[in-house]
């Protein structure tokens, strides 16, 4: 018995966007000045185009933000091209003139001595790392002066105004760099937590998941992991896979900063341990109490 043909009805064109906030065909990675267009960040592009993701989307609507996320790896494999990469994760609610912002700036000073630090791109432990690299070529001094400037302006709320103006002076006065030292990868997923200014390139997806593995993947020089909560253990235990199932010339340096931190109060370093027994990546995790351990390791 011959199995009857079904006719399939064209599927509708999708409707067109009536207005995307950002190009979806874009050949380059965003700068600040790019994202922090306005005097209002209500009315910039990094502020519309979160407003924008949150919408409920037609199919026209995802195939822009899938457009604008390719556009965005090929500009981000051109800008990498030649450079090494450490990266530095550690959590978004640190506040600018706690000392763990402090030690992630000095961090990220040290680091950038060698190679392009790359963070998720956002406030807290990210922006401190990014200041430090942008302060790459200046002297340790130099980053705790801005650090101790930023400290008046604690964090993005409840302004995201007086947040971003304070660290747009303190950049702008900073402005003349030999190197471009600073990556910033965020996303639009957390779009309510804004991007952080000091970063040379800003590389920004609208899908967290493939900004999450790209992060990640582009670190090839190791990852410094400061205390955090579930989205830097999340990106322990991705990078750990990564390394668990990468070949011996592909594991790169891990290592994570607060004995205590990373024993006690979220004790992954003993399943990190478990986990790298009798793989390649056993000799390459690391658990130090400094951050200048921790850069001794990365950066010998």
């Amino acid at each position: 018995m011959k199995r009857r043909r079904v006719r399939h009805q064209p599927r509708p064109l999708a409707a067109p966007v009536a207005e995307v906030p950002v190009d979806a065909e874009r050949t380059s990675l965003y700068t600040a000045d790019e994202l922090y267009d306005s005097a209002s960040y209500a009315d910039s592009v990094d502020a519309r185009a979160y407003a924008w993701s949150r919408e409920p989307h037609s199919r026209e609507a995802a195939r822009v933000q899938a457009m604008h996320d390719f556009a965005i790896d090929e500009a981000l494999d051109a800008w990498i091209a030649g450079r090494h990469l450490v990266g530095i994760m550690g959590g978004h609610a640190v506040q600018r003139g706690e000392p763990t912002y402090g030690s992630a700036a000095r961090l990220g000073h040290a680091l950038a001595q060698r190679s392009v630090v790359a963070t998720g791109g956002g406030p807290g432990a990210m922006e401190a790392a990014n200041l430090g690299a942008w302060l790459a070529a200046y002297d340790v001094a130099q980053v705790d002066a801005a650090v101790a400037r930023l400290g008046s302006v604690p964090g993005f709320r409840p302004s995201v105004q007086a947040w971003a103006d304070l660290a747009l002076e303190v950049r702008a006065e900073l402005a003349d760099r030999p190197q471009q030292s600073s990556l910033g990868i965020p996303t639009w997923f957390y779009g309510h937590e804004p991007p952080n200014v000091f970063c040379d390139a800003i590389a920004k997806y609208f899908r967290n998941a493939t900004r999450e593995a790209i992060l990640l993947e582009v670190c090839d020089a190791g990852i410094v992991f400061l205390p955090g909560t579930a989205g830097t253990v999340q990106e322990v235990f991705q990078d750990a896979c990564e390394n668990y199932y990468g070949t011996p010339e592909s594991v790169a340096p891990m290592v994570l900063v607060g004995e205590r931190y990373w024993t006690e109060e979220l004790p992954v370093w003993p399943l990190l341990c478990s986990l790298a027994q009798g793989r390649d990546m056993q000799g390459r995790i690391f658990l130090v109490d400094s951050v200048a351990e921790a850069a001794a390791v990365v950066a010998p």
